[in-house]
């Protein structure tokens, strides 16, 4: 066998192997740990009620209407669309996204007529991923009035269910306090 031959045998060997090592056996083993150690992070923390899948902690998903919390907005897609996750990429200086946060204080103010304070950062603007389920807890104070209008509850008993909400930093380090607000808004449907 010439050495050239013998060259190319050994390649494509090594190509089988590592491809059935590393292409099949080790995405099997990994999935298996996955799922017998961190079955629901391996799962997408999936929320389940009554049976049905409502949503996922870790995704964001759209809230329209007043009678429920708003998440912050998606630039993923048409809006919450984890398969095309990604950031509008409008940087401070682009007009555009002016003209973007312009129109969605206008329309929180236009939801809100009688609210006057300012509209935290968060609520006009879509995060990195553009599927971020959480919102700052100035997010979720701001649209307490309009929740407790739409609702008919006292808007002391709203602030005193955002507040249960409030995660901290993770590990008490990293980030800033946070309110899931897929959790926040199966809360507010359990309190009523």
């Amino acid at each position: 066998m010439s050495f050239m031959k013998k060259n190319l045998l050994i390649s494509v060997w090594m190509t089988i192997a590592t491809t059935i090592l590393l292409g099949i056996v080790y995405p099997l083993v990994v999935t298996g740990l996955a799922q017998v150690f961190f079955k629901d992070k391996a799962n997408g923390q999936l929320i389940v009620q009554n049976g049905k899948v409502v949503g996922s902690r870790i995704i964001g998903q759209a809230f329209t209407g007043p009678a429920y919390f708003h998440s912050r907005p998606s630039a993923a897609g048409n809006g919450y669309d984890a398969a095309n996750s990604s950031p509008s990429n409008l940087g401070p200086t682009n007009p555009a996204l002016l003209e973007v946060v312009k129109a969605r204080i206008a329309e929180l103010k236009a939801a809100d007529p009688e609210n006057s304070s300012p509209v935290p950062v968060d609520l006009v603007t879509a995060s990195g991923s553009g599927l971020d389920p959480h919102i700052s807890p100035a997010a979720a104070y701001y649209q307490v009035a309009r929740v407790a209008r739409s609702r008919h509850m006292s808007p002391e008993a709203l602030r005193r269910l955002v507040q249960q909400r409030i995660e901290g930093p993770q590990w008490g380090l990293f980030g800033e306090p946070r309110i899931n607000v897929l959790l926040l808004n199966l809360a507010l449907d359990r309190a009523q």
